[in-house]
């Protein structure tokens, strides 16, 4: 079989001329040097597509071989799904944006991320659904789900998906739509990765020309009466204002909560939405101000930082008042290192007015996702490792009485096919007929988990 594979591997080079790489190859080192440390087995072989006959003849390879492959588009999965010990099929360098001509739209190709398409619609005053972060793929946030800061007002990024260009297990190049290969359009919006590459998205636009963002950040001791305040304020918010929490590390090491307040509706009603959060607690630091949404997606640069070990775990609430602070201050308290912190991303507003069998996205309530992170430099410190994971476990059970069933596919870890199964609900089976008609073979292993029997 190695013999195989490594005949395989020579004739695909010579047909991609030039255009894949292997370890030991600076190409491959870039392509592999994804946002969490990979670990383990690594892989074979990166193909760093340019166009669908590349993509193609990736696949026909992996099929041939019966080796896996994945696909890297922003590779920014905490999981390293983007990573597989077979054939990678790397689109970064597919990452053109296009805006129709008549503004309603953008053309997105697969390895595009949102910075590349807010550089092109924040100086027309449109603006993209996209995630919190500009460094995140567009495709693999979209396939998921796609909370963001204006999910309030537009929906999840994969309510605003028009069209998808897919390339197939099979080979075939396939454009779903609500009128054309409507299965695989429905299956897509929401169950990730799991049917073929997305070479091409048609992504809705909407004219917005700015926002009023920024960061909001008060003593870790004031918990209690902001979350209290931030509780009051959310159950009046309208649609256009949406909130993310943050319990980060300060630049002392020690603990602090960040508010950031996004609001997208009428800009001379901007100021006075966002008034209440300056009367929460002292306020140590505000970076508040009306700005392109583009910039708004550069908040939390600061706190990214390719190649360290990532792991996460996240649940969904229905809300966070109800006196749940205590959670929060004990979690941080008992945090191994400044890389352990918690988030927040709201559902409410347009995202939880679809329907839920409209998308395979199952959990169209109102809720708060919480997402627990804890990252560390690697120092190959078996120690460290375990005691971030015992972190986040606890972190979680704090959560157990009052958290909802299932949770976000795109943030679940590989293989956890039970909070998939929650988590998708009643959409579940139907997905799963997508799953069968598309990917028999499950070529597509590496995407996020789906309940499969």
């Amino acid at each position: 079989m190695t013999d195989r594979i490594a005949r395989m591997l020579d004739r695909l080079g010579q047909e991609l001329q030039g255009r894949l790489s292997m370890p030991g190859d600076e190409r491959y080192a870039a392509a592999t040097a994804i946002w969490a440390k990979p670990i383990g087995r690594m892989p074979r072989a990166v193909v760093h597509c340019q166009t669908p006959q590349d993509v193609q003849l990736a696949i026909r390879a992996g099929r041939d071989c019966e080796i896996p492959i994945s696909v890297r588009g922003g590779g920014h999965d905490w999981a390293g799904r983007a990573l597989c010990e077979g054939i990678v099929i790397d689109l970064s360098a597919m990452n053109a944006v296009a805006v129709c001509p008549d503004k309603s739209a953008a053309r997105i190709s697969g390895g595009a991320r949102a910075a590349d398409i807010v550089a092109l619609t924040d100086p027309l005053g449109l603006v993209p659904v996209t995630g919190s972060v500009g460094a995140v793929g567009m495709a693999g946030l979209t396939l998921g789900g796609g909370y963001g800061p204006l999910i309030g007002r537009f929906g999840l990024a994969l309510d605003n998906l028009v069209a998808a260009t897919v390339v197939l297990a099979d080979g075939r190049i396939a454009v779903a739509t609500p009128e054309d290969e409507e299965e695989l359009f429905w299956a897509l919006r929401g169950g990730g990765g799991n049917f073929g590459v997305v070479i091409e998205m048609r992504h809705r636009l909407h004219d917005l020309p700015a926002v009023r963002s920024g960061l909001l950040i008060y003593p870790f001791a004031d918990t209690n009466a902001i979350l209290d305040g931030y509780a009051d304020i959310a159950n009046s918010a309208p649609a256009e204002l949406s909130v993310q929490l943050g319990f980060v590390a300060g630049s002392d090491g020690a603990p602090v909560i960040m508010i950031v307040p996004t609001w997208c509706g009428q800009p001379e009603q901007g100021e006075a939405a966002l008034a209440p959060f300056f009367k929460l607690g002292k306020v140590l630091v505000s970076t508040v101000d009306v700005r392109p949404y583009g910039a708004s997606l550069k908040l939390f640069d600061p706190y990214l930082s390719n190649g360290q070990r990532v792991f996460m775990e996240s649940c969904s609430l229905s809300t966070l008042g109800g006196g749940g602070s205590q959670r929060f201050i004990e979690a941080m308290e008992s945090a191994v290192s400044p890389g352990c912190a918690i988030f927040t991303h709201e559902f409410k507003g347009a995202a939880a007015q679809v329907p839920a069998d409209a998308t395979a996205f199952g959990h169209r309530r109102n809720h708060v996702l919480v997402e627990l992170l804890a990252t560390f430099v690697d120092r190959s410190d078996k120690l460290e490792e375990e005691q971030h994971q015992r972190w986040l476990q606890a972190t979680l059970h704090r959560f157990d009485a009052t958290m909802l069933p299932g949770g976000y596919p795109n943030l679940l870890p590989k293989g956890d096919v039970t909070r998939a199964a929650k988590s998708y609900g009643d959409n579940a089976e139907r997905l799963l007929e997508a799953k069968r008609r598309y990917d028999p073979d499950n070529m597509f292993a590496s995407a996020i988990p789906l309940p499969l029997e």
